[in-house]
């Protein structure tokens, strides 16, 4: 009998996926660019995003790695803020890292995703009714494993939900 494989995270396969782009800009594993919200907070994130790290040049075979440079790119009216939130978002970088990588922040003004106005969730889909409810329940009622029942109710409830968003 074959085992379920159990779900993955986006965020847990996000750099495996933009490994190859982002190691062209510098940025290996792609760690700072797929948590970057994460990494410094969504006020920092919808006003910043990392362009690339730069590297220094290795000072010899036992030297001890240099520190990098962040590139971010921010909107314009928003550049000062950012300049004077550098040692934040440097501090949050390296404790993410869990190492002194990030030397120097520059910062290059400019519109693209940065500019972009904060996500806001969609609205929550109306309540289920109480034959929706009832039609998930039965369906789950001979899961004999509780959490499995509870997780299975929890999908079948959202499944519903969608397709009520979709007939609006």
């Amino acid at each position: 009998m074959l085992k379920p494989s159990r779900a993955k995270l986006l965020a847990d396969l996000l750099p495996q996926a933009l490994g190859p782009a982002a190691a062209k800009q510098g940025f290996a594993g792609a760690e700072i660019m797929a948590r970057w919200a994460t990494i410094v907070g969504p006020e920092i994130a919808a006003r910043a995003t990392p362009l690339k790290l730069a590297a220094p040049r290795p000072q010899g075979p036992d030297a001890p790695p240099g520190q990098s440079t962040l590139h971010l790119r921010v909107e314009g009216a928003f550049a000062l803020e950012i300049q004077h939130r550098v040692p934040e978002i440097q501090e949050r970088v390296n404790a993410h890292l869990g190492w002194a990588c990030v030397g120097s922040v520059k910062l290059r003004q400019g519109s693209g995703p940065a500019a972009r106005a904060p996500h806001r969730p969609p609205a929550p889909p109306p309540p289920a009714t109480e034959a929706e409810t009832a039609r998930v329940r039965s369906a789950t009622a001979r899961v004999e494993e509780a959490e499995l029942a509870a997780a299975l109710d929890r999908l079948g409830m959202a499944a519903l939900a969608k397709s009520r968003t979709r007939a609006r």
